[in-house]
């Protein structure tokens, strides 16, 4: 079956507080542009944390990854291409990479799983998530 993917690019620029002593980026801090990345791929493809929290439903990162491969520095400015990686498992997966103009600077991984209101995991699509693919034209 031939997998339709929807993909978002958010430009960020590094600022002071998120460097270390000697003005490389902080590792942590690339968790916090894929998160930041994740927020402007669901306002701009309809599908946000506040959707999924209006139907009842959670849905917390159950893994995540991330590969360096060259450093960030402090005034840098970047982009993060994220990709919603279609599965018809019960999963909400986005797939990173961090680019400085041409440069691939990092790549990385979010899986996301849903929880109903009393915190138990949904093991099925969410009837809103469902309706969200059929909207996007996701097999």
């Amino acid at each position: 079956m031939l997998e339709k993917s929807l993909s978002t690019i958010t430009k960020l620029k590094v600022r002071f507080h998120e460097c270390d002593p000697l003005q490389i980026v902080w590792h942590g801090n690339y968790f916090k542009y894929f998160e930041e990345a994740r927020e402007d791929f669901g306002r701009e493809h309809g599908i946000s944390y506040l959707d999924a929290k209006a139907k009842g439903y959670s849905t917390p990162i159950v893994k995540s990854f991330c590969e360096h491969k060259l450093p960030l520095k402090y005034s840098d400015s970047f982009r993060v291409e994220t990709t919603f990686k279609n599965s018809e498992a019960a999963k909400i997966n986005f797939l990173y990479k961090i680019y400085k103009g041409e440069q691939l600077i990092c790549t990385g991984e979010t899986l996301q799983v849903f929880l109903d209101e009393k915190g138990e995991l949904v093991l099925n699509n969410p009837p809103f998530f469902l309706d969200w693919k059929k909207k996007m034209n996701l097999p």
